[in-house]
């Protein structure tokens, strides 16, 4: 824990630089189509150093997940064999990627949404979107609505409780981080042993 909290301290001090903004977008964007740390975790030490400027940090990551999200449908259309499989593989979904497809046959681009909102690995579903041709507006529209409801929620209650939000954190760290690590972890579960 001492290591997390560390890191949690370094990123709210980072997080007021010039370069933040910039590295949410890069991350956000990233985390929909590869990389596996969500972005949450910058946008709210972000807000929380700065509330007045969470709906706008929120919306830069809402758009930049959704760009990402586009990306790792085009991974997953046009580049399945040469990168997309490494990455399902990388997340060890191999068996539940043809079931996530199944999934999107029977609820079009729409599943993306439970992806996009929730803990389930969504660089997963943006990769199997592309790679089973799912209609890429409605793909996009649902990526939309997920992606900015859940970093506008976290945008609007930092916003609204500013302060005692970041006392809240940094009185309860170690318990927030357990809950955070343990919900990551939950969605890979879930996909990995329900879908």
């Amino acid at each position: 824990m001492q290591f997390l909290r560390k890191t949690y301290d370094w990123v709210l001090h980072w997080s007021t630089t010039k370069h933040a903004l910039p590295a949410l977008a890069i991350l956000a964007f990233a985390e929909s189509s590869f990389f596996p740390i969500p972005p949450d975790v910058l946008l709210i030490a972000m807000a929380v150093a700065v509330p007045l400027k969470a709906f706008r940090f929120a919306a830069v990551c809402s758009v930049a997940s959704v760009l990402g999200g586009m990306f790792g449908y085009l991974i997953g259309w046009q580049f399945m064999d040469l990168f997309g499989t490494r990455i399902v593989e990388f997340y060890h979904f191999q068996e539940q990627f043809d079931k996530i497809g199944s999934w999107y046959e029977k609820y079009n681009a729409w599943a993306v949404g439970a992806a996009g909102f929730t803990p389930l690995p969504y660089k997963v579903f943006t990769i199997a979107a592309g790679a089973f041709k799912i209609n890429f507006p409605i793909f996009v529209l649902a990526s939309l609505v997920s992606r900015a409801a859940r970093f506008f929620i976290v945008a609007a209650l930092i916003y609204k409780f500013g302060a005692p939000i970041k006392l809240f954190i940094e009185k309860y760290f170690n318990l927030l981080s357990i809950v955070f690590i343990v919900l990551l972890f939950a969605g890979f579960v879930l996909v990995k042993y329900i879908f």
